[in-house]
């Protein structure tokens, strides 16, 4: 009866939930009308939140709310000015144009192509081959929406993996077959073995670029995201990986407005550049802690990197990409959170899917921590002396996000103890799996000897990291 109390409260919380629609609008053009009413949902919306570029380059976001049926240019020209003035100057400062004091219903349109566009423009000219690899499984409905916005990136030389991961059926397999055996750039492999990490390094084994890119089956990509992604391995010396803005496809549902307000996946809308020395994060948990610098949903790596760390560990069903992301940090290189390189994901759409989801996150959380301490023995105090300072935070918010959650909306306790529940049950599932992989120490560095002897033979070389991770640690 209690549990059936506590479930019946937290459906009359979500009935308060609002569905905002989502928008965007480039300051390059006249500004348009915005309407309440969405055609392509047929349905009417009291809020909105609408992605604001200048020149394609995404600036932030605004919320709007309808009182009647549509907002006019004039009515929210001003809003935008507010929220992002500061960072619209800003972005002219960078291109050479000048300053604006106000934003008006003509928005700010140009005479000649801005200085980002042809620093754009230029890059492609000289952008290295990637590979974009796709991990999924049984969910074709998903990748049928995915893969037409990938075949349509501004980008001049790429491949598309789709790793068939441990199938239950042939839909995947039908889908490529059936809709793009005639598309060149798209190629299907099947890895029997399950598991996100498992698909992954098999994308890494098939992949001929020198950038290795992933993303998820549940996203749609922005046509600069590519170019974004890649371009961010310029930002920086030795920048080994690099990640993406990610904003949510759409906010219809209670359970999607709670994954907002948990934090979501948006990292914010400036570059910033991570290592161990100039970039450090700074937070005390930093680098056992890398929320800021982006998610698995969006990353790209040099090949050589991936081949010497030997791909990613497969006893991580969940917070494989945080794990690469702190092998990055503490091997010496640099990584980048890249805004302009931009994608939409579709948020879990139910409560039950949610409450799935964060638990998970839990559970990935601590088993990443648990791999560091079995990998890098020598940083236990370490990573204790820090996580000690930062234990108040992580009880109070959960798993660590960049920033402490926006949405001024209720966020239940039921999902704070889910993820709670998540940690305690995290190391013996890394522990359980590492052993059932048999990927131990011996197994880890007999993989990195062979992508060595493959580099080898093909002739690749790379730069090594400037100091061991224990040493960069204690800097």
């Amino acid at each position: 009866m209690m549990l059936d109390a506590a479930r019946d409260i937290i459906d009359d919380q979500l009935l308060d939930y609002i569905p905002v629609r989502l928008l965007e609008v480039d300051l390059e053009q006249p500004l348009p009308t915005i309407s309440a009413f969405d055609d392509k949902k047929g349905k009417y919306y009291q809020r909105a939140r609408c992605l604001v570029r200048l020149h394609t380059q995404p600036l932030g976001q605004v919320d709007f709310t309808f009182d009647t049926g549509e907002l006019s240019p004039d009515e929210y020209a001003s809003r935008i000015w507010q929220v992002l003035g500061e960072q619209i100057n800003a972005h002219l400062r960078e291109d050479g144009l000048p300053e604006v004091t106000k934003l008006d219903a003509s928005g700010l349109p140009g005479r000649h192509t801005p200085r980002c566009v042809q620093e754009r423009e230029a890059f492609l000219q000289r952008a290295p081959f990637v590979s974009v690899v796709i991990s999924t499984r049984d969910r074709p409905d998903r990748l049928a929406r995915c893969l037409p916005a990938l075949l349509a990136l501004q980008y001049p030389g790429y491949e598309v993996i789709v790793v068939d991961n441990a199938p239950s059926t042939s839909a995947t397999a039908d889908l490529i077959r059936q809709t793009y055996a005639d598309e060149p750039k798209i190629r299907y492999v099947r890895e029997d073995r399950p598991g996100p990490s498992a698909g992954r390094n098999r994308g890494i084994m098939e992949a001929r670029g020198e950038i290795i890119a992933f993303t998820d089956d549940d996203v749609v990509v922005d046509a600069y995201w590519l170019a974004g992604l890649v371009r961010g391995f310029e930002a920086a010396e030795n920048v080994a990986c690099v990640t993406s803005l990610i904003l949510p496809l759409d906010l219809e549902t209670p359970a999607q407005l709670l994954f907002e307000a948990y934090g979501g996946f948006t990292r914010g809308f400036s570059q910033r550049i991570f290592d161990l020395r100039e970039h450090r994060w700074k937070k005390p948990a930093y680098p056992y802690i890398v929320g800021a610098c982006g998610s698995g949903g969006s990353m790209a790596f040099t090949a050589t990197f991936l081949q010497e760390e030997g791909g990613f560990d497969p006893a991580l069903s969940v917070g494989e990409d945080t794990a690469a992301f702190f092998r990055v940090i503490i091997g010496g290189y640099r990584l980048v959170y890249e805004p302009a390189s931009l994608l939409y994901h579709q948020h879990r759409r139910s409560y039950t899917d949610l409450q799935k989801q964060l638990y998970g996150y839990g559970v990935g959380f601590t088993a990443y921590l648990t791999k560091i301490i079995i990998d890098h023995p020598l940083l236990i105090f370490d990573c204790l002396n820090k996580f000690a300072r930062s234990l108040l935070f992580l009880w109070r918010y959960g798993s660590p996000r960049p920033e402490e959650k926006k949405e001024a909306i209720h966020y239940p306790q039921e999902l704070k103890r889910l993820e709670r529940k998540g940690w305690l049950r995290g190391p013996l599932v890394y522990v359980r799996s590492r052993w059932a992989e048999g990927w131990t120490r011996q197994g880890l560095a007999l993989a990195q000897a062979r992508a060595s002897a493959a580099r080898t033979k093909k002739g690749v070389s790379s730069d090594q990291p400037q100091e061991s991770p224990v040493e960069s640690m204690k800097n």
